[in-house]
């Protein structure tokens, strides 16, 4: 029995023993088209499909939406989803497609719109079925969150919306949008509204998206432009000026310091990744027995098999950190470790493709697709991708800013 086992309440206890029940009976084995490495990627529409079925069947089994009211179309239980996440990690399933849904628009729904929205949105959004996007970047506004120019115009009852959008994951697949937008141009942060938007329902009906080419090939981002797309009332989130507020939800839950824990799902290696658990400092150790340079194997090389050994320790001391959040006696402040999740996690993922793409040495050149790649080519598009989620959600910079702030109490830099 794990440490988690053992302290499980009965209920708990008998929702752990139902996951691993129909996880053993029900995993969704091999998917029958590439899967990317992460939600962020997907361009297929066979493997969002593919995808989907498997986060709808977890939901009807009770393991996506575990701790959202019955409600709101969730399970009504009591710090259930943490156990649900351990066990499908453990089975290794294919991740849940929703992630920005599940992540950000979720919890943000739950805590700020009307009942009759949480009704209707949050258990499409839970099952799957309606896919989310988010709408906070703007060509000039990013870091600087608090610049939006995308404009919302109060009309009779409804609200009419105008602007640009970028880096929007998803959009190309996305049903809604939480969107982040302007009602006050003569006030930075007070004149800040959030709304929940249509999108694949508008498109041409004032909503174009545009997919945006990465240099990995992939067509996970796009653009989003609004042309007086008109919105009912009924879908803005609290109250009018209240949309930094409210973006403060999204952005704790995406960083990880949020109150609800967000479904996670995942653990897959898929045919192209020839075995290799891509993202997992253990994994190293097989790709450098591997991988040979003059005769020897990577794995011969002691400056390798020390930095091998360092990742694997600092991802294990992330692991450890995270168990610390649940004992307040060992938090000196309550926020320190949540806050740190996005940084520490984003960087220790980076610097284990760095290394895994000095281990390959000249067979890192070889990309996906190529049959002579080690590991098929998954080790130098994880490194690639690895960039972007460094500025996700604040750039890491933004992120050592806040835990300087708000967590060591030191003066703002000027």
């Amino acid at each position: 029995m794990s440490e988690s086992e053992k302290k499980d309440t009965p209920e708990q206890a008998e929702f752990r023993a139902h996951c691993q029940k129909w996880l053993a009976e029900n995993h969704p084995g091999k998917p029958p088209v590439h899967i990317p490495q992460g939600a962020l990627e997907l361009s297929d529409p066979a493997a969002l499909k593919w995808l989907q079925t498997w986060q709808k069947s977890a939901y009807d089994a009770g393991m996506v939406g575990c701790d959202y009211s019955k409600e709101t179309g969730g399970g009504g239980m009591t710090e259930c989803q943490a156990i649900a996440n351990q066990e499908m990690q453990s089975a290794r399933t294919p991740f849940l497609p929703n992630i920005i849904g599940l992540g950000m628009a979720a919890p943000t729904i739950y805590f700020h719109a009307l009942d009759e929205v949480k009704a209707e949105l949050l258990p499409g959004l839970l099952s799957g079925e309606d896919i989310w996007c988010q709408g906070f970047s703007e060509p000039g506004a990013g870091s600087d969150l608090a610049n939006q120019q995308t404009f919302a115009e109060k009309k009779g009852d409804s609200w009419v919306i105008n602007g640009h959008k970028v880096w929007t994951s998803l959009a190309h697949f996305a049903d809604w949008m939480i969107l982040l937008c302007r009602t006050n141009k003569d006030d930075k942060y007070n004149g800040l509204s959030y709304f929940v938007v249509p999108i694949k329902s508008m498109i041409g009906q004032g909503v174009t998206v545009r997919p945006l080419i990465k240099m990995t090939g992939e067509t996970g981002f796009n653009e989003v432009i609004f042309e007086d797309l008109v919105v009912e009332d009924k879908y803005r989130l609290d109250e009018v000026g209240a949309g930094w507020k409210v973006a403060m939800t999204t952005l704790a839950h995406e960083r990880g310091a949020g109150i609800l824990v967000t479904p996670s799902a995942g653990g897959m290696v898929t045919e192209e990744e020839k075995g290799a658990s891509i993202g997992s400092a253990g994994s190293l150790i097989d790709l450098a027995k591997q991988s040979y340079r003059n005769g020897k194997t990577a794995a011969d090389d002691p400056v390798i098999r020390d930095a091998i050994m360092q990742l694997m320790i600092r991802q294990e001391g992330f692991r450890q950190n995270q168990r610390r959040i649940g004992v307040k006696s060992l938090n000196d402040h309550p926020m320190r470790l949540p806050l740190q999740f996005k940084l520490v996690a984003t960087e220790i993922g980076q610097d284990i493709a760095q290394l895994a793409y000095e281990i390959e040495g000249a067979g890192s050149s070889l990309y996906v697709n190529d049959e002579n790649a080690p590991a098929g080519g998954q080790w130098p598009l994880a490194y690639m991708n690895s960039f972007g989620v460094t500025i996700a959600a604040g750039t890491n910079e933004v992120q050592r800013n806040i835990l300087g702030e708000r967590v060591l109490n030191m003066p703002k830099s000027k």
